[in-house]
């Protein structure tokens, strides 16, 4: 079956907010006394904030109720979106723009995947917001990755079958979910250490890859 869309994740592969996402989260863990690292940091890739909050705290010697939970994610995604008004086109990745521009001159259909809530400002600030075809974020899913509910909504969106389409993840859990939802993917950064055996193809960025490539996986 031919390939007629790339699906992007977004943090990490169009853009990186990774140090954004470390600053917000030590800010919570130094006013709540928890030891938290770059280490731990890295864990956080792919998986939602609350499942992040709980590697988070489990350095903490206390437990916190749901309640106190949702108060600490909320107050940390606030850090966050503060962080992120940094964001300019500067900040895109290598290799993004070019392929897109390649994608598009070839009449194959381009989509984000992303499991953040803060997508649609992070794609405005850098200024690619009508780039994609479509956009399926943390507001529109109910399961976070590596469940592949992100990249199917991504295929539904955009009226075409999962195998239709190739996904590109930076994170394990992105690279899981999107061989659950039966696609092909393209490693990219940090995933092509965890996940050089699993993933169809790995690229140290965008820069590597192009229009050719991936519709002939």
């Amino acid at each position: 079956m031919s390939i007629k869309a790339i699906i992007f994740d977004l943090d990490g592969v169009i853009v990186t907010t990774d140090n954004y996402h470390y600053e917000a989260w030590k800010m919570l863990a130094d006013e709540k006394g928890v030891y938290f690292d770059r280490d731990i940091n890295e864990r956080l890739r792919g998986v939602s904030r609350m499942e992040s909050l709980n590697i988070v705290l489990e350095n903490s010697s206390r437990v916190f109720s749901e309640e106190e939970k949702n108060e600490m994610t909320e107050r940390k995604n606030n850090y966050y979106k503060d962080l992120i008004r940094k964001l300019t086109p500067e900040d895109i990745l290598p290799g993004v723009i070019e392929l897109l521009r390649d994608l598009k001159d070839n009449n194959i259909k381009v989509a984000i995947g992303s499991s953040s809530k803060n997508a649609p400002s992070i794609l405005k600030y850098i200024g690619l917001t009508k780039e994609f075809d479509a956009v399926v974020d943390g507001n529109n899913i109910s399961h976070s990755k590596p469940h592949p509910e992100v990249f199917l909504k991504c295929a539904e969106a955009l009226d075409l079958k999962p195998e239709e389409c190739v996904v590109v993840e930076d994170a394990e859990a992105g690279v899981q979910a999107a061989l659950a939802a039966k696609m092909k993917v393209l490693a990219v950064g940090f995933a092509c250490k965890c996940c050089k055996n699993t993933a169809t193809i790995c690229r140290e960025d965008l820069s590597k890859t192009n229009c050719s490539e991936l519709v002939n996986l």
